[in-house]
């Protein structure tokens, strides 16, 4: 027994020396080919050009420093996706909303409407003979007036006449009754009472200014004259509504006509008094198809003496209890829409509880109203941006993600937030078109007053190369009036349209926040944001000359920054005089 527990302790001894030093060999072999692998993978970059990507270390071809190590890029986002920062996100005021719209699970058709007055209960206050309004009763639109009640007092020379012929003829009324009576019957053609005839003939005397009384009872909805102009007869004083009942219009889908009769009860819900439901019902269906829109109009009559419902309100309507085998249908609004030839993309929220973003392409159906139904590419319950959309499409071409004019995607950069387009080097000086914006034919016209926002932007960088925020705050303040200068109506297509008014908008409310601020820092923070809306502007519709877009890869802390100039020489707006020349061309947009 004392020999076989001497074997198991010889055994025993020896397992342990093997585990310790074969064992202790083969992690350090593992931890050895890891390193290999991840050395195999280090990408290398520059510090200043960081759209510089090796596979080994060496100098940047464009300035010749050394190549450092490039930060990985693993974020836990799918290849398409883009993340924004919190602070980001309240810059460029970044709204999102859920799509969900149309027929319903619960079997009830969702609408939506807007409250008009009954133009069956409107009237129009006219003058029934010509003069000139010596006093107007009716302070502003809005008033309520009542039946009866002083409206206005005229001076008419034909009525002053008139009258006088009146207490002559009154006076010969038992040898001419004839002519009496003409008299009488001339006055009252201009809607004077016998009351008013008599009061004139027991006086004897002449009124001069004529009183003008209420014939209705309502609210003013719009006043058509001035104290102090001269009418004509029959011309209308006032128009008044009377909002006792007003009706609300509702847009039907052309594939949903069918679904709805006369006589269906409609559950009104309006946002001022979204805890009350009120109900209506169908009075009318519009036997004529809008042929822009594809949609008919829908009325309901609604009570409205306790003044819940406000002419211009909008309200969603419900109909219950139709059935249909029509797909579900889903509009979003206009807002949320970006155009870019035949293509319509919006951007997507996947994740509820982050700003996390991807672009979707989706078909468009009929447009109705400021909505647009979607046909495919969106689910009810997405989630997608409806306002700073322009802003997220720019950081996604910034992140070379899948964007609006960048439609395969692909990560262009590492080392920083991305870049439109292909840097180029000092000594290769190559434009690449492909990653910017199609240009959108428009007049010459149009061009020039582009061209005017543009100049004054121009004005702006330049103040900041300077480092004067004063100049700077005069600069953006001329941004915002040149853009009140631009007239829309040049745009006939409806899609280059609706892309200036949104870009207009960005562009205003950046140039605002310009504009209140002293601190040239916090000029230049949204200075960046402003030129990425310029350079989406200048891109897609043009100012009829050359302009130079530049890139700082350190502004915003490393991440890099555009702007547009009107000159290749880089002057850097971003740092001013402490790096003038930090920069470079990364394309010419012609």
């Amino acid at each position: 027994m004392k020999k076989y527990a001497i074997y198991i302790g010889i055994l025993v001894t020896g397992l342990l020396l093997g585990w310790v030093i074969f064992g202790n060999s083969s992690n350090k072999e593992t931890e050895h080919n890891h390193n290999e692998v991840a050395e195999a993978n280090q990408m290398w970059t520059c510090s200043m050009h960081p759209q510089i990507m090796k596979s080994e270390p060496g100098d940047c071809p464009i300035c010749g420093m050394e190549l450092i190590p490039a930060e990985s890029g693993a974020d836990g986002l799918l290849a398409d996706q883009f993340k924004l920062t919190e602070n980001a996100m309240a810059l460029a005021n970044v709204q999102t909303s859920i799509v969900g719209n149309g027929k319903v699970n619960d079997n009830t058709i969702k609408l939506s409407g807007k409250i008009v007055e009954n133009e069956e209960s409107n009237a129009v206050q006219v003058s029934y003979f010509s003069g000139r309004i010596e006093r107007l009763n009716v302070s502003f639109t809005g008033e309520e007036i009542r039946k009866g009640q002083l409206l206005a007092t005229i001076y008419s020379p034909e009525l002053y006449a008139a009258q006088q012929e009146l207490l002559t003829a009154s006076s010969l009324k038992e040898s001419q009754p004839a002519l009496y009576k003409a008299v009488r019957n001339k006055l009252k053609l201009w809607k004077l009472s016998e009351s008013q005839i008599n009061n004139i003939e027991t006086s004897g005397k002449v009124l001069e200014n004529f009183p003008v009384y209420a014939t209705v009872s309502g609210t003013v909805s719009e006043k058509l004259v001035e104290q102090g102009e001269s009418i004509k007869q029959g011309q209308p004083l006032l128009k008044i509504a009377n909002l006792n009942t007003v009706w609300a219009n509702f847009d039907v889908y052309e594939n949903q006509i069918s679904l709805f009769k006369k006589g269906q009860e409609v559950t009104i819900i309006t946002n001022a008094h979204s805890d009350k439901k009120f109900k209506g019902i169908v009075s009318f269906i519009d036997p004529i198809l809008n042929t822009k829109t594809r949609t008919i109009k829908l009325r309901v009559v609604l009570n409205n003496t306790n003044n819940a419902f406000k002419p211009g309100m909008f309200v969603e309507g419900k109909v219950e209890g139709t059935t249909s085998s029509k797909k579900e249908i889903l509009n979003i609004p206009s807002t949320a829409v970006l155009w870019t030839g035949e293509r319509s993309v919006v951007y997507v929220k996947t994740n509820p509880n982050q700003p996390i973003f991807e672009m979707r392409e989706i078909k468009l159906g009929i447009s109705i109203g400021d909505n647009y139904e979607v046909l495919s590419g969106l689910e009810n319950g997405e989630e997608i941006v409806t306002n700073g959309t322009f802003t997220i499409d720019a950081a996604a071409q910034l992140k070379g993600k899948k964007s609006m004019m960048n439609k395969e995607g692909g990560k262009i950069t590492s080392g920083h937030e991305g870049h439109i387009g292909k840097e180029t080097s000092n000594t290769d000086k190559k434009t690449d078109h492909s990653e910017m914006n199609e240009r959108i034919k428009v007049s010459i016209k149009f061009q020039e007053q582009l061209k005017s926002v543009y100049e004054n932007y121009i004005n702006l960088k330049d103040a900041l190369v300077n480092d004067d925020s004063k100049k700077a705050k005069e600069a953006a303040t001329t941004v915002v009036n040149s853009l009140g200068d631009i007239n829309m109506k040049l745009l006939s297509d409806k899609n280059s349209h609706s892309d200036w008014m949104k870009l207009e908008s960005e562009i205003k409310t950046v140039a605002n926040s310009i504009a209140s601020e002293t601190e040239i820092n916090k000029q230049r923070s949204h200075f960046e944001q402003l030129s990425l809306h310029l350079i989406s502007a200048v891109e897609s519709f043009g100012v009829n000359e050359k302009v130079y877009r530049q890139f700082c890869p350190m502004a915003d802390n490393n991440k890099g920054s555009y702007w547009l100039s009107k000159e290749e020489k880089v002057l850097n707006p971003y740092f001013g005089k402490v790096m003038h020349n930090c920069g470079n061309v990364t394309n010419v947009i012609e």
